[in-house]
């Protein structure tokens, strides 16, 4: 009964996160550019709007289901069940746009929520790793995301940039989760996590003025889904199963990077955009 309700949970977390995404995203895209410049106004704007409250609220609380459903269900089974809530998020995507999806959408879609599935199922019989945490990889490996945060937001500047770079954002703010609570010398990764959940949430909503919520929100729970799975295997010996499982999670690593290719190249509906934009640069 317990794996049951975890299931249920897990499902109604992930239809919750991609519909609160979906509303988020619909009204940041009407609002004027969001500025880490300007953080009171920028913030004034989003908390003053009873929607983007709206979706804000039911995200939180589709987060607080998955971490409730984690505590009845092992997260192999959890995260399967969350990753199909890039389908919710499709579905939603292309009922507002009232047409069919691209065939590079719909491949783009079918990809990542097998991929994340995949790496659900690879994860069963896995345990925590008994090893000291490496402080010294996991802020390596966070330095190196943040390098190639700065690469595509202030590279690239696109919907798809914006949304992978919150996904690597949010993937560090777990590693550094990890690595500040799985010991008690390693505290200091406190001041990381929050410092890359809080970025990774002003990422998230300027790409939502910049491409539409497949580019954004997709990009961003695939890669905040498995970066942390490939860190775990690179810096803190939970190891590559063998066997099995082993090409199980090969192909869920290629099927997520197949996936976030074909949907950061799919086109973007100039309908996102109903305010015209001024031309000044919304962050840095």
């Amino acid at each position: 009964m317990r794996l049951f309700f975890g299931v249920l949970l897990a499902v109604v977390s992930a239809c919750a996160l991609n519909w609160g995404f979906f509303v988020q995203h619909g009204v940041a895209a009407s609002l004027p550019p969001l500025s880490v410049r300007r953080p009171l106004r920028s913030l004034r704007a989003l908390f003053t709007s009873g929607r983007w409250l709206l979706g804000y609220a039911v995200g939180i609380g589709g987060w607080g289901l998955y971490i409730v459903a984690l505590s009845l269900a092992p997260l192999s089974i959890v995260q399967a069940a969350s990753g199909g809530g890039i389908g919710v998020l499709g579905f939603l995507v292309f009922r507002a746009r009232r047409e069919r999806p691209s065939r590079r959408e719909g491949v783009g879609v079918a990809a990542a929520m097998a991929g994340l599935a995949l790496l659900g199922v690879s994860l069963i019989h896995q345990s925590s790793s008994p090893h000291p945490v490496p402080a010294l990889g996991a802020a390596l490996w966070i330095g190196l995301s943040l390098i190639a945060v700065g690469a595509l937001m202030f590279g690239v500047r696109s919907g798809a940039a914006f949304g992978a770079g919150a996904g690597l954002l949010y993937a560090s703010g777990d590693i550094a989760t990890k690595a500040a609570f799985a010991s008690a010398h390693h505290l200091e990764f406190i001041v990381a996590l929050l410092a890359c959940h809080g970025l990774g949430f002003v990422a998230l909503q300027r790409g939502f003025q910049l491409g539409d919520a497949l580019q954004t929100a997709g990009l961003s729970t695939m890669l905040t889904n498995s970066v942390p799975i490939a860190a775990g295997i690179a810096i803190f010996h939970d190891g590559m199963p063998v066997g099995v499982l082993g090409i199980v999670r090969g192909a869920a690593f290629g099927l997520v990077l197949f996936a976030a290719v074909v949907l950061a190249r799919a086109p973007v509906e100039e309908a996102i955009h109903p305010v015209e934009q001024p031309a000044t640069a919304a962050i840095g």
